[in-house]
């Protein structure tokens, strides 16, 4: 990446903002885009840098919205008139823009996305076990702080009704977190649930017992249980993920692609 680029893709791995890397490798005359030459796509279609015209970053964007979906990398061709016959290798997506002034062009795109956030609350070893565990799963755990859950995939409390713990749960329900698990046994867990005062569709929202009835004993085995709970209910796709919060920032626009493996 160019310093530019590269510092403000940083930026936003800092942030937590996912977007796509987009490079042009190759270009036909007459375009005016040129080999190296990239941006960044982000998720509410806003491009940063240059890979060409209106015309090819209209298509670059909607190919990218499409790849923050997938978490595919594929090489997009971009070509002013269709190519009857043409079957794309995998990998490859070509699109036909007859909007496109100049000749084809491909570009490498990678989308970034940050690992989900799990926040737990608790220095429990069941919070300790899920701490742990999520790292290695791949979601980024950190402490719960009330004030840090924008965008957090997932909330555990583990406190075993330590300090905050009613709290903490307005707070991620408040939040619109995907995924919120109580540790706590069927009936403390209810009680819990029932004392927040919050409309029942809200308070349903609770997965308490936290996790998937496996049988688990040991503090690690409830760990994975609670896991296993978390990918089984997370949104599946970028635009499941805003659906859910009522985003309206995974729009795609402009382009479709003729061949090549179909989005998800």
């Amino acid at each position: 990446m160019t310093p530019s680029v590269a510092a403000r893709a940083e930026a936003l791995r800092r942030e937590r903002v996912p977007f796509v890397h987009a490079r042009v490798v190759r270009a036909e005359r007459p375009t005016s885009a040129k080999p190296g030459d990239e941006a960044l796509v982000l998720a509410d279609g806003t491009v940063e840098g240059f890979v060409g015209g209106s015309c090819a970053e209209s298509t670059v964007r909607e190919q990218s919205l499409r790849l923050l979906e997938s978490g595919e990398k594929v090489l997009l061709r971009i070509t002013p008139a269709e190519e009857p016959g043409r079957a794309d290798p995998a990998g490859t997506v070509t699109v036909s823009n007859p909007c496109l002034s100049g000749g084809t062009l491909e570009l490498f795109l990678e989308p970034v996305v940050p690992p989900p956030l799990l926040a737990v609350l608790g220095n429990t070893p069941i919070a300790r076990a899920v701490t742990a565990v999520g790292g290695v799963v791949g979601y980024h755990v950190v402490p719960f702080e009330p004030s840090a859950l924008d965008g957090a995939a997932a909330v555990v409390i583990a406190s075993h009704g330590g300090p905050g713990e009613e709290d903490a749960l307005r707070a991620a329900l408040a939040a619109d977190v995907p995924y919120v698990g109580l540790v706590a046994s069927r009936t403390r867990g209810e009680a819990v649930v029932a004392g927040l005062g919050v409309d029942a569709p809200v308070a349903a929202r609770v997965h308490t017992p936290a996790g998937l009835d496996i049988g688990a004993r040991t503090p690690e085995e409830v760990a994975l249980a609670i896991l296993a709970e978390m990918v089984a209910s997370r949104p599946r796709t970028l635009r499941e993920f805003c659906d859910a919060r009522g985003k309206t920032t995974c729009h795609h626009g402009g382009g479709t692609p003729r061949t090549g493996p179909a989005p998800p």
